[in-house]
Order: C-alpha cells, then structure tokens, then sequence
C-alpha cells in the first residue's frame, strides 16, 4: 500500500500553531517554491491542507494578510495576489483563525454564533481529509467539497485523481482519474457505505446527511485524543492513516484498490466479483456473458446480457440477494418515506426498472431505491448485508416461487418420466463405467486430480480447470520447435504458441531430467488458479496426457526481468520511471500473496527470471511450483528439503530451512539491488574485494557512496532521491535477522511515500568469498570469472 505525501519541508520563520495544527510557510523536498500551510505540530513533514498549491512564491518576502471585507490574500513580494480566499459577505470585524481542527476559518469577531464564517479552508479540502471535514455539496450555493491528490510527493497542485461525491441518482462517492472512474465506494444504507462491507473502521463514526440544501458524509473520532485522516496520494490510492506514538509515524489500516474487485466494474454489466471465486467475476442469475468469447478468455469488461427477455408485466419476479455491494446508483431514484412492498410494486409497474432496495436497512428497513437499466459495479461479500432484488423474466425464476395451475394433472407424468428417465441412466452408467475402466487400464490421465490435501481450514473440493489437448499444444507450438523456445527454469523448457483463434500462449512442459514432477506441477495449479492480481501471471489451463505435464499461461511478450537487467544492450532500454514501476508492481503482487489473497502463500522462490513483462512492462510474478501456503495465524515453517534459487533465498532458509514472509522480503531485496546495479548477487565480483552484490552495496552505504551501485545506464533518466530511496529500501529487506526486514505491506508503504526510513542493519551473507588464486599469474578477471548458475534444489545442512 502507498501514502500520502509526507514532505520534508524549510519552514518560514512565520508559524501559527493552535492545538495540534500549525500554519506557516514551506517547501515541499528540494523544491525552492514556497507554499501556505497547514500542518501537523508532531509530524511536521505531514501536510494536510495548502492555500497556494497551484502558485508558490518564489522567495522569502510572501505576506498574508486579512482585509477590511474579510477575505485572506496572500502577496508576494511585489505585493502581487498569489492567493485568495472568498467570500460572498462582509464583516465589520473580519479575523483568520487557526482552530484546534485543524481549519482556518474567516469569521466576523463581532458575530455571537462561533460557528458562523466567512470562509473556510474545510470547504476547500486539498488531498486529505480530517474530522469533520465535510465531503459532499452544498446545493444552494452549488459549493462541491472534493478532495483532489497531490500532482506529485513534491508539487501540492493539483493532481489527476479526485474523490468526490455524485449527485446523479442516490449520491454516492467516486475516486475519478479524470473523466473516469476508478473506484467506488458505494451508497449509505443508514450505517455504513455498501462498498466498505468488511472493512471495519475502529476508529471513527460516519454520518451521511441528504437534505434539500446539502448532501455530504463526514467522520468524527471515537477517541478525539487520537489522530487520524483520509488521504489521496498522487497515485489514486485512498487511505485511512492514524499516528502511532510508539514508532512515530502514520500507519494504514484501510486503503482502496485491496484487488481487482474495486476497479470500478471490473466485471462489466449485470455480472458480479468476488475475489474468493475462480473465476472471479459469474454473471448475475437470469444472465449470460455478452461475449462468451471475451469472457472466457477472461476479457469480463463486456459484462453480461438477460438470457430471457422481460415480460413488463406482473409475471416478472425478483431474485433476492443479501450480500451485494449495491450496484451503482447514477441512474436510480430514490423516496424516503415508502415501504418495501410498496417499492416493488413501483419498479413492477416501470419497464425500465431492472431491481430495488430500501433505501435504509436499519430496524426493518425503510424507504425506496430503484435502478434502472443495466446493473453496474456489483462486489459480492461473504457475510449478509442489504437486500438487493434484481428483476428477471418467470422463466428464470428459482421453480419454488413458480405456481403451476395443473400440478396434480402433471404429477403422474412427472413420476412416469422419472422411471424412465433413472432406468436409462442407469444403463448409461453402467456403459459409461466399463468405458472408464478401460480407459484407466489404458493408462490415460484426462484429468489431473488436484485435491486441497494440504489447505488448512479448507474443504476438500475438485478444481476446475481448463484441460488442453496435447495434440492444440503440439501444434500450437508447431511440435514444440526450438524456434518456438522463449527458455528453459528449474521446471522445464518454454515454449511460445499461437491457438487456432490467434490467441498468444506460453506452454511451459516438464523436462524428463527436471528435479521438480508431479508435486510442484500440482501445486502451481492448485495455488495459481485461485489468485487474481495484476502483478501475477495468470494460469490458462493445463495438459496431462501420454506422460506429459503441461501448464498453459497468457504469453508475456517482453519475456523476464533477467533477460533485460542482465543484458548490455536490452538493460538500456529500461529507464528508471519503468524501472521503478516494475519495482512496486512486483512488491504490490508479493503483499497480494502475503496478505491480501483468500491464501496466505509464501513464494520460496522469487527472483528475477521469475518475474515477466507484459507488453506495456507491467510485471507479473510467475512459477509457483515451490510456493508454499500459511494458514491464517501461522507465520513460520521449516523443513528438511530446502528449495530455491543461490543468491535470492534468506539465510534462514538456507542454512535452518526456515522459511517465512520475511524469506520472499528477502528474495525481493536482492531483486530490487540486482535492478538498480544490472549486476547478478550470485557471482557478482568487484577488484577491490570478494564480496556479493549485497556485501558491495552494504559497503557503498556504510562509505555514504551509495550511488556508486546504480547502473551508468539508469543516471539519464534517474531520479536521484526516488533511486536512494529505492536502494535504502533493498538494503532494509536483505537484513541478516529477519525481524529486522520490513513486511511487503511497509515496503509498498515506503515506496509509494516519502517517510522517514528506519537504518539499514548488515545484510545477510555479508561475508568475504574464499576465491582460491592458484600460484601461477592471476588477474582481477580470472577472480571475476565465478560460475554464476544457480540450483533449484538443495539439501538442507
């Protein structure tokens, strides 16, 4: 997860501070601009609101002032406006206050209602907000109160991302990236906002106002001695932080973009997501997918279309669901005071009116909403919530509501074609065993028993998976051509095909002189067939035919990381911005398998040539053959079979066979340093000693010449703060004890913000290698010339 912007600013000698807030001037990093605002007194780095985002002063003279009408400007030194606030009414004693919320205000100091202002910076938000601090309209002045990210950690203008409240139908609270939307965070039923269903908030109480003059949702503190705030980042990301005392900082709790299922309909129309699901998005009852095509290439964006028209009459009925985020409400209408019956008789009695809801569930249920036309945004939950009931044709109706006139007329037939019917299928069963029989004595394997033997807390369950012919594979890879070889891992050789509809396909096929077999094969396709996320490669099918174990993946165009990183000529082509991309993509895949997926998994085997490129050099996290899973209060493991790669496994690992989230923190250290410097830590050699990639970097730190490890090719287009921040980062994860490393949730955290990073401590294998020079001559480049191949299996010591 990432975090707002938390700047390292200079600071005017001007200050005003009441309570916990303070106002003042500063400037954003190593910007020169200064800028007006507000901050915290504790955690002056946290900036929560800025008056000249768009406009900084460029020097030291800046002056605000209030006048006599009681607006606030801010002036340059050439007396310039750099800023103003506004105000539709005078005051015949106008004063500014800072007050202990954290808002300034403009009041009239002869007005006896203290809440009475002029102005207000709480009705300008910028990207964070605070405890009463209103999100929503006011619909008499047409005042929109919206929270907008940050441009960057180190320009307050405003960003691309806003979160804001919609007023087309029931209102309900967008983050938009422009003109579209990005997320959703549902509609208030009475207690909560339908999209955080799952997602308690501990610390604050919610109120959703909706009246003829304003429309807004707010927060209040449940402990006003803590402290705690909403913020946009410049990246989209929207997160609920509170200060911890103990560690000084601002730490997560909740934050948007958890998994694919809060993309805005990621599922398209009429279909629902659940990320407990495989697929994870199922069309809606009454539905089928638009293209069944799209959809089963998993391309959801189509959505879904009614499999049975509907009648428009009183034959139409609802199929009730108790566990929905309400689907979005842009085109609903809304009445507060009708019941339940009544608002299903209302959507009966309109065509267009596809399903309804009370408006508030609580004691009962109250008031009417109805949408129409298609059925957007759906997530499904695991617990009951809100009624939802969609509207379908007779004929796609559960056959327990349907009342049939003739029901003892057909009782007969139905008993007569009841024995027929199990008569027949018990001769079909029987020819269909004898066929079965034989086959098995034949030897073949259509299907790959993949039971959840070793899932803790789970039903054993068959999976469904798709099963591919191995004659589609031969010739989708033309008999597997070595022109059609992409390389060859711990697994086996693969290849690139092309099915019949022109669908791109890497065929990965277990080698005959493998050290992995029918375990690791079965247990990628039981861990990899259950997970979704952007930042993991994604599992097509498979093939167990004539000896031949086979997993079919989406084709990754530009291969793995290894094969740019560690190449002259290709390294080139990966500038830092799309270094650093691919450097939080696979850090947000690693926190999805730690934490965030339905299975706590631990990868045991990250490195770089298990990380692929798709064709916009978004990566994936492939091979989980080694990959282990944790149950939901398990945080350790051990065993006597030590798996992985030289030069990416822990210490821990290699040497007592304990492996843990903190191992992949690890493997994922070493990737980060091996992408900053274009070298391999597994036969890295430096003339000036024999030490590892990681030994060098520990080196170069400790030395305060850190910069002396990033590659010549990424100094162009670096930026010199984000790669220090990035290497500062790698060297926290390579720790030697692996309480020291940070978990993947701090590590995105770290990325994606600008706080204070924890000193690194001595990496692990930082030891000198013992490189045997022989009597005759010897140069740095006979040292330089260690093997650098890398096992897959190992026997623990």
């Amino acid at each position: 997860m990432l975090q707002t912007p938390m700047v390292k600013h200079n600071v005017n000698q001007f200050h005003w501070a009441c309570g916990s807030y303070e106002l003042g001037f500063f400037s954003p990093g190593k910007v020169k601009g200064r800028y007006l605002g507000i901050w915290y007194t504790f955690s002056t780095e946290t900036v929560v609101w800025v008056a000249n985002r768009e406009i900084p002063l460029n020097d030291s003279l800046g002056v605000l002032k209030v006048t006599d009408q009681g607006v606030l400007v801010l002036l340059n030194s050439s007396n310039g406006t750099v800023w103003s606030s506004n105000s539709s009414r005078t005051a015949g004693n106008p004063v500014s206050q800072l007050l202990d919320s954290g808002n300034l205000v403009v009041k009239d100091g002869n007005e006896t209602n203290p809440d009475n202002f002029l102005w207000q910076s709480f009705d300008y938000p910028c990207d964070t907000r605070l405890p009463e601090m209103k999100l929503g309209w006011n619909l008499v002045t047409g005042l929109d109160r919206y929270v907008s990210s940050w441009r960057s950690t180190e320009d307050p203008a405003q960003g691309e991302f806003l979160l804001q409240m919609d007023t087309h139908g029931f209102p309900q609270i967008f983050i938009m990236k422009g003109a579209k939307i990005l997320t959703r965070a549902g509609t208030w039923n009475g207690v909560e906002l339908t999209g955080y269903q799952g997602k308690p908030n501990p610390v604050a109480v919610f109120e959703f106002v909706l009246t003829k003059d304003e429309v807004y949702y707010e927060y209040t503190l449940l402990n006003r001695s803590m402290f705690a705030r909403y913020v946009l980042n410049p990246y989209g990301i929207a997160q609920w932080l509170t200060w911890t005392d103990h560690s000084r900082s601002w730490e997560p709790f909740i934050s948007t973009q958890a998994d694919q299922c809060e993309n805005y309909a990621y599922c398209g129309a009429n279909a629902r997501c659940n990320v407990s699901n495989t697929p994870v998005c199922t069309c809606l009852k009454g539905f089928v997918p638009k293209s069944l095509k799209d959809w089963n290439s998993t391309n959801w964006s189509g959505g879904c279309v009614r499999e049975t028209p509907l009648a428009c009459s009183s034959t139409d009925g609802f199929s009730k669901y108790s566990n929905f985020k309400l689907p979005d409400t842009s085109s609903s209408w809304y009445d507060k005071s009708m019941t339940l019956k009544e608002c299903q008789g209302l959507c009966l009695g309109n065509c267009s009116c596809t399903a309804y809801a009370n408006l508030d569930f609580r004691e009962g249920g109250s008031g009417c909403l109805l949408w129409f036309g298609n059925l957007n945004d759906i997530r499904e939950f695991t617990s009951d919530s809100q009624d939802l009931f969609i509207r379908l044709a007779a004929s796609d109706l559960d056959p327990i509501v349907k009342k049939s006139k003739s029901s003892k007329k057909k009782l007969a037939g139905i008993l007569i074609g009841s024995s027929v019917f199990l008569v027949g299928m018990l001769i079909v069963g029987f020819i269909l065993y004898k066929r079965k029989r034989k086959l098995r004595k034949q030897g073949a394997r259509r299907k790959l028993d993949c039971r959840r033997e070793d899932y803790r807390g789970e039903d054993r369950e068959d999976l469904e998976l798709p099963l591919f012919d191995l004659t589609t594979i031969a010739n989708a890879t033309n008999d597997f051509s070595s022109s059609n070889k992409l390389g060859e891992g711990g697994f086996g050789p693969v290849y690139k095909g092309t099915l019949i509809g022109g669908e791109e396909i890497a065929v990965k096929r277990l080698s005959k002189n493998s050290g992995q077999g029918l375990r690791e094969f079965k247990n990628e396709v039981l861990l990899i067939a259950k997970l979704q996320h952007r930042n993991l490669v994604k599992l097509l099918g498979c093939c167990i035919q004539e000896d031949e174990e086979i997993l079919v993946y989406e084709y990754m165009p530009n291969r793995s990381l290894d094969f740019f990183i560690f190449d002259e000529e290709r390294q080139k082509l990966l500038d830092w911005p799309t270094c650093f991309h691919i450097i939080e993509g696979i850090a947000r895949g690693l926190l999805y398998l730690h934490q965030d997926s339905r299975l706590r998994i631990i990868h045991r085997d990250m490195k770089a040539s298990n990380i692929l490129l798709d064709n916009d050099m978004n990566p994936k996290i492939s091979d989980f053959g080694l990959a282990k899973t944790f149950g939901g209060d398990q945080s350790a493991d051990s065993t006597n079979r030590v798996v992985g790669t030289y030069g990416y496994m822990a210490p821990e690992y290699a040497v007592d066979g304990t492996y843990s989230m903190k191992s992949d923190v690890f493997s994922f250290g070493v990737v980060l340093l091996e992408i900053l410097s274009r070298k391999k830590n597994r036969g890295f050699c430096h003339p000036d000693h024999h030490l590892n990639l990681l030994g060098h970097a520990w080196t170069l730190w400790t030395q305060n010449n850190p910069l002396e490890l990033v590659d010549v090719t990424l100094c162009d287009s670096c930026n010199t703060s984000g790669v220090l921040r990035c290497l500062h980062v790698g060297l926290l994860c390579v720790q030697q004890a692996p309480e020291d490393r940070p978990s993947m949730s701090s590590v995105v955290l770290m990325l994606g913000s600008e706080i204070k990073l924890p000193t690194p401590k001595e990496p692990g294998f930082y030891t000198g290698r013992t490189v045997p020079v022989p009597e005759s001559t010897s140069t740095t480049s006979d040292l330089c010339s260690a093997n650098s191949f890398s096992t897959m299996f190992l026997e623990s010591r």
